[in-house]
């Protein structure tokens, strides 16, 4: 027997109460299509020839995805949010995580980013307006740990000496001191990345030791 409406006070017949799709099901089915749609974004920018984030469009994911735009847009209000949920991907892709960062787990986690820049088109490191948020995005992530990671082992340290350390850190740790290496002196990807977490390594002993920067 179905429900009959509610009779508002006037006596007129009350529009019945609208039924709620909501269920356990239709959310996993939710979530099953978001992940496509991350997967599709992940695989097209190891697709890529040249990869920038004008490539990655919520055209080419609906279309990698085997979805429509609009489901898209369901997921994701806008493209840098789209990109940011890609960028994190390939960080998980690559056993990336800035969470809980200790400084001796640095050498490692600096391996494991240069490494994937061999495995897609990365973009030379300048960002330039609203398309690069993603980019910026990570990098504040990553220099937000390094910085909780160097004031666990420096608190007794002058804060003009813990920048200047933190700073060495976050010069070599990123993409274009990899770059610089590989382009300007013709260092293949491994030779670079030994190269770098060399020093790093030398510094993350130098900072374990108490050995601190002359001040500025």
């Amino acid at each position: 027997m179905s429900a009959m409406a509610t009779p508002d006070p006037d006596g007129k017949a009350a529009t019945p109460p609208r039924r709620r799709y909501d269920s356990p099901r239709r959310r996993e089915q939710a979530a099953q299509t978001r992940e496509r749609i991350i997967d599709a974004g992940s695989a097209l920018v190891h697709s890529f020839a040249r990869w920038d984030w004008s490539d990655l469009t919520f055209r080419a994911v609906a279309e990698r995805a085997g979805v429509g735009e609009r489901t898209v847009y369901r997921h994701f209000p806008n493209e840098s949010d789209l990109h940011e949920a890609v960028l994190r991907r390939l960080e998980e892709e690559a056993g990336i995580t800035y969470e809980g960062l200790d400084l001796d787990q640095l050498p490692e986690i600096t391996t494991r980013s240069f490494a994937t820049l061999s495995s897609y088109a990365v973009p030379r490191w300048t960002p330039e307006g609203p398309e690069d948020g993603p980019l910026i995005l990570k990098d504040q992530r990553r220099r937000d740990a390094l910085v909780a990671a160097v004031a666990r082992h420096t608190a007794d340290w002058p804060e003009n000496q813990r920048e200047m350390a933190t700073g060495m850190l976050d010069v070599l740790w990123h993409v274009p001191s990899y770059e610089r290496l590989t382009t300007m002196w013709n260092l293949d990807g491994d030779q670079a990345t030994k190269a770098i977490t060399w020093v790093i390594g030398l510094l993350v002993d130098a900072i374990h030791e108490g050995q601190r920067p002359d001040s500025a």
